[in-house]
């Protein structure tokens, strides 16, 4: 099928493939850009300790959890762009699918916030909380999806590209996992950071990478 045959397909359907690849393309920088957005405006928040995750917490909470649900559904619209554009081609079964695991974790991380820890938000213990509630659990879960499926993603897209677009994704990947498995509890708040801007950034570069192919 032709990419002009898919264009028209997508369009006959409401949506066209463009614009669900540019809404997948907008996730990370949304999500990223609101989150530190409000880590570095809301009084008594210290990123280098916290992690953005406890934003959900407190007087504006709802602001953190609206960014992380409005996130995930921005990535599932990017993954229904990834598999009308990559149908038949490689990663065109895996590749969508991942992006979708990655939509569905960043809403469940939302809907279920994680347990005030770290003196956020005042009046929190210090360190971690000394017994997790089932949301906490349901929060990290929903964390660990997004992050996981992911960093395979690239991977599996690396498929798909040639020379310097493969080895890109690979180090990508490579570069996620080193950051997010590095042995220091104290600077797990600013690696959730770095490996989200890796992980992230490499899926806005891809959708618009894809987004300018299917111009060609």
């Amino acid at each position: 099928m032709t990419s002009t045959t898919l264009t028209r397909a997508g369009t006959a359907r409401g949506v066209s493939t463009t614009t669900l690849l540019a809404a997948g393309a907008a996730a990370g920088p949304l999500f990223l850009g609101l989150g530190l957005a409000q880590a570095f405006t809301r009084d008594g928040f210290d990123l280098s300790r916290q992690p953005l995750s406890l934003l959900a917490l407190g007087e504006h909470g709802w602001l953190q959890i609206a960014n992380f649900v409005v996130s995930g559904l921005l990535a599932l619209a990017g993954a229904a762009g990834f598999r009308r554009a990559l149908r038949g081609g490689p990663a065109g079964t895996w590749g969508p699918a991942l992006v979708a695991v990655l939509g569905v974790g960043l809403i469940v991380a939302g809907l279920l916030r994680a347990d005030p820890s770290m003196g956020w938000p005042a009046g929190a213990p210090e360190g971690n909380p000394e017994t997790m509630s089932w949301h906490s659990y349901g929060h990290g879960v929903g964390a660990m999806l997004s992050f996981g499926s992911l960093t395979v993603a690239c991977l599996v897209f690396a498929r798909r590209f040639g020379r310097v677009g493969a080895l890109s994704s690979i180090l990508v990947a490579v570069a996620t996992v080193a950051v997010m498995a590095w042995p220091d509890q104290s600077s797990m708040s600013v690696r959730m950071v770095l490996g989200s801007a890796l992980v992230f950034g490499w899926l806005t570069a891809v959708s618009l990478h894809m987004i300018t192919e299917r111009k060609h």
